[in-house]
């Protein structure tokens, strides 16, 4: 069971067969989201907005969105309630939630990209780490942009 204030949902049927290709056996391709987007799975909110979105803004930047993209992905990202973060932080409790999935369900592929702009990122091999490499690192278990197999 996801820790409170995550929710999952099924990924479109492209995303989902680019993930799948990295793992065949995998019956179910989900999205995980806090509020409204991902964005806390990435880096924890900021007490101020305006840092947040000028972190937000320089990605979505980067990326080559035009302005009303940007401005629609703002939105997007204030659309609230965000639930209160747990005590150790929602990237914490995620890796609990990997943790017990992958001994419990087998091996599991992560994947944190942060690509609003539609474009396929280049997948590359993914990366594996174990259960205990995940406990042992709950803040820092999963990289951005590369796929991670989470094996027992």
């Amino acid at each position: 069971m996801l820790p409170a204030g995550i929710a999952a949902d099924v990924l479109p049927t492209k995303e989902a067969a680019r993930l799948r290709a990295l793992l065949p056996l995998a019956q179910t391709v989900a999205r995980l989201t806090v509020g409204p987007c991902s964005c806390d799975l990435v880096r924890p909110r900021q007490a101020d907005t305006r840092e947040d979105e000028r972190d937000l803004r320089g990605r979505y930047s980067r990326l080559g969105l035009p302005r009303e993209r940007i401005i629609r992905e703002l939105a997007r990202h204030r659309r609230g309630p965000v639930p209160p973060p747990p005590p150790a932080g929602w990237r914490a409790a995620l890796a609990g939630f990997v943790a017990e999935h992958a001994r419990n369900a087998g091996p599991t592929i992560y994947h944190l990209v942060f690509q609003p702009g539609g474009r396929d990122p280049d997948d590359g091999e993914a990366a594996r780490r174990t259960v205990t490499e995940v406990r042992a690192d709950p803040e820092g278990w999963l990289d951005e942009g590369r796929p991670l197999l989470v094996v027992r």
